[in-house]
C-alpha cells in the first residue's frame, strides 16, 4: 500500500530549506516535519531537548522519598520485571543509586514461582530484609492489592512504569507512569527503563550532579527502547540516537561480552576509532542480537543474571554471565522451534482454527518462558490476534500479539472478569486466568475479535513511502537518508518502490532460497542496482523472463571484505500491471 503523499506545497518548502530532493522531503513531511527547524531537530538531536523531568507527575513525591531515605540510611529495594525492558531499568538505577548510597539491593522476580511484576514474596524479602521503600520499575501500576500490602508492613513503593494504568492507581508514595490520565508530560511513550532514566534524571538536577554523569547510561536506556518496541520518536529518538553512539563508541561490558557471542567483536588494528566494532551497530542489531539473549536468563533461569550481566565493571566478569545467558539463549531457541512447531500443527489439524480470525492455544506443558516468542511466531505466519497459553503453577497463564492497527489489550480488558491478571500495550499483553476460566475466555475473546477487527487488519500489506526511479538513488540521497535513523516504531526504515525494472542477467539462488539480482530501468538511463530478496525464491523464474517487473525495497549498504556497496533489500516482486494483463 502507497502511503499519502505530504502535502506538496511543504514538500516544495521544506526542499528548497534543507536542500534535498522531493521523494525525501516527502518522508520528513510523512513524519509530520514541515519546517527547516524541525527537520534541524530530527536530523542533530542534542540531549539539551530532554524535558524537564520533573514534568511527569509526582516526580517531586519519588525525589523526596528518595532523598529521606537516603538521609535516614533506610535501606532500598530497585525492584523490576524479568524482561529486557526490566532488568536493563534495574541495571540503571541500581547503579546510579550505588554511586550515592550503599544501603542498596536489587531484586528481580521468578517468572515461574512468582510471574510478571510486583510479588507477595518480593515484598516479603524486603520485610525480612528491614527494606522500607521498594522503587519497582516497568512494573507496578496495576498491582493494587499488593502495594496495599506492603503499606500494611510499612514498607513504601515508588512505582516507575510506562502501561496502561487500571481504573485505581496503587496507593503508592509516587506513581510515576506518563499514560497516568492526569500526567501531562510531553511525551508518553518511554519505555519502562526510560522512566527509570527520568527518574535519575530529577535526582541528578536535585542534587547539582551534571548531566554528563548520566551519558554512561544512555546504553542500557537504548536497548530498553529498542527490545520494547516503543515509538522511536520524540524523546525516545534523542535516548536512542545518543545510546547507540555509545554503545558503537564505549561499551559497558555487559553488552559488548553479549555484543561477541553474535559475531559482533572490536576491530582487529587494536585502535579506538568513532566505532570500535567491525559493522556500526543499529537499532536491528538490538532487537534480534542483544535483546533476546538478555532475555534469555530470565526465560530459562533468573533474571537477576541479566542484571549482574549489565552492572559488571570487567570484561572477565561479564564474560562469565555472558557466556550463562548464551547457554540460556541456545535452550530457549530449541524450545521455541520445538514449540512454534507444535503450535502450527495444532492449527493445521484443526479446520476451525484455520479459518479462525484469533488464535488462542493452550498446552500446560509448554514452557512459559517462551511463550511470547512462539505468539509473534504465530502472528507472522497466520497475521491475526494470537495467545498463547500454558500452565504455570495454578494458574493458566499467557502472552498475546496483535496485528496491525487491532488493539488486543482492549480486547482483553473486555474479557478482564474471567482474568486475575493482565496488562501490556496494544500490540502485546500478558494475562492469567484459573484453569475454569480458560473456555469462557477463549470463546469470549474470539466473540470481541470477530466483531470487532476489520477484514482488512487481517490482510498483511507492505506500507510504502514513496515511488522511486533508480536513477534517483545516489551518493547524497544515500548519506541523508542513513540520517533518518535510528529507525523503528513512528518512523520505521523507508519503503521505496520502483516500477518496470528488469535484470541484467545475472540473477541466480544464493543460501536458502534467497535471489541474488541486479536491476535496471530499461528505459531510464543509470547504472544496475545490485539486489537481493530473501526467501523468494519463488520469483526466480519470473526473474529470469527479461519480462519487466515492480519491486518495492529498503536501500542500503552492504559491506562484505571491507567493501561497501548500495543494495536494495527488496520486500516483494510482482509483474509489472502490463505484462500481467498480457499473460
Amino acid at each position: 500500500m502507497l502511503k499519502q503523499r505530504g502535502n506538496e506545497t511543504h514538500i516544495r518548502h521544506l526542499a528548497e530549506a534543507i536542500n534535498i530532493n522531493k521523494h525525501l522531503s516527502n518522508l520528513l513531511v510523512q513524519r509530520g516535519i514541515t519546517t527547516f527547524e524541525q527537520a534541524k531537530t530530527f536530523f542533530r538531536p542534542e540531549l539539551s531537548q530532554l524535558h524537564d523531568p520533573f514534568l511527569m507527575k509526582d516526580m517531586d513525591k519519588a525525589i523526596q522519598r528518595i532523598e529521606q531515605s537516603i538521609a535516614s540510611k533506610e535501606k532500598i529495594l530497585v525492584y523490576g520485571d524479568y524482561d529486557v525492558d526490566g532488568t536493563s531499568a534495574v541495571a540503571l538505577v541500581y547503579t546510579f543509586l550505588q554511586s550515592l548510597y550503599d544501603q542498596l539491593d536489587f531484586y528481580i522476580p521468578d517468572r515461574y514461582a512468582e510471574g510478571y511484576g510486583i510479588s507477595y514474596q518480593g515484598i516479603d524479602y524486603a520485610s525480612d530484609n528491614g527494606i522500607s521503600l521498594i522503587i519497582a520499575l516497568d512494573c507496578g501500576i496495576k498491582a493494587v492489592e499488593k502495594i496495599k500490602y506492603a503499606n500494611e508492613k510499612g514498607i513504601d513503593f515508588i512505582i516507575c512504569d510506562h502501561h496502561r494504568p487500571g481504573e485505581t492507581l496503587p496507593a503508592a508514595v509516587a506513581v510515576l507512569d506518563p499514560k497516568r490520565a492526569d500526567c501531562h508530560y510531553p511525551f508518553n511513550e518511554l519505555s519502562g527503563c526510560g522512566v527509570g532514566f527520568k527518574l535519575i534524571q530529577a535526582i541528578a538536577q536535585k542534587r547539582n550532579i551534571p548531566f554528563s554523569k548520566l551519558e554512561c547510561f544512555l546504553d542500557l536506556v537504548v536497548v530498553s527502547i529498542a527490545s520494547d518496541i516503543v515509538s522511536i520518536t520524540g524523546e525516545n529518538r534523542i535516548l536512542a540516537h545518543f545510546g547507540l553512539k555509545l554503545i558503537n563508541t564505549q561499551p559497558r561490558p555487559g553488552i559488548e561480552a553479549i555484543l561477541k557471542y553474535s559475531g559482533i567483536n572490536r576491530k582487529a588494528d587494536g585502535m579506538l576509532p568513532a566505532n570500535i566494532f567491525s559493522r556500526e551497530l543499529t537499532i536491528s542489531d538490538l532487537v534480534f542480537l542483544v535483546g533476546p539473549r538478555i532475555n534469555a536468563a530470565g526465560r530459562i533461569e533468573s533474571g537477576k543474571n541479566s542484571v549482574r550481566l549489565l552492572i559488571c565493571k570487567t570484561m572477565q566478569d561479564a564474560e562469565t554471565y555472558a557466556t550463562q545467558i548464551n547457554d540460556c539463549n541456545n535452550e530457549r531457541k530449541n524450545l521455541d522451534t520445538q514449540t512454534t512447531q507444535d503450535a502450527l500443527e495444532m492449527i493445521s489439524l484443526n479446520p476451525d482454527l484455520i479459518k479462525a480470525k484469533a488464535t488462542v492455544l493452550y498446552n500446560p506443558d509448554w514452557h512459559k518462558g517462551i511463550i511470547g516468542i512462539v505468539a509473534s511466531r504465530l502472528t507472522d505466519s497466520y497475521y491475526r490476534p494470537t495467545i498463547i497459553l500454558t500452565r504455570s503453577n495454578h494458574l493458566i497463564t499467557g502472552s498475546a500479539r496483535s496485528v496491525k492497527d487491532f488493539d488486543i489489550y482492549d480486547a482483553i480488558d473486555a474479557c478482564s472478569d474471567l482474568l486475575e491478571h493482565f496488562g501490556g500495550h496494544k500490540y502485546a499483553a500478558g494475562l492469567s486466568l484459573k484453569p475454569e476460566n480458560l473456555e469462557p475466555f477463549r470463546k469470549r475473546f474470539e466473540e470481541i475479535v470477530d466483531a470487532t477487527i476489520k477484514p482488512e487488519m487481517l490482510i498483511p500489506e507492505i506500507e510504502i513511502d514513496s515511488k522511486l526511479n533508480l536513477s534517483d538513488i545516489n551518493s547524497k540521497f544515500i548519506q541523508i537518508l542513513k540520517q533518518f535513523a535510528p529507525f523503528g516504531p513512528g518512523n520505521m526504515t523507508p519503503i521505496f518502490q520502483t516500477d518496470g525494472v528488469v535484470d541484467t542477467g545475472y540473477a541466480r539462488i544464493v543460501g536458502k532460497n534467497h535471489v541474488k539480482l541486479s536491476v535496471i530501468h530499461p528505459e531510464i538511463s543509470g547504472y544496475p542496482c545490485s539486489a537481493i530478496a530473501f526467501q523468494q525464491g519463488d520469483f526466480f523464474p519470473q526473474i529470469g523472463t527479461e519480462q519487466p517487473f515492480d519491486i518495492c525495497y529498503h536501500i542500503e549498504e552492504n559491506e562484505w571484505n571491507g567493501q561497501k556497496e548500495i543494495q536494495l533489500n527488496i520486500k516483494d516482486i510482482q509483474l509489472s500491471a502490463k505484462n500481467s494483463a498480457e499473460l
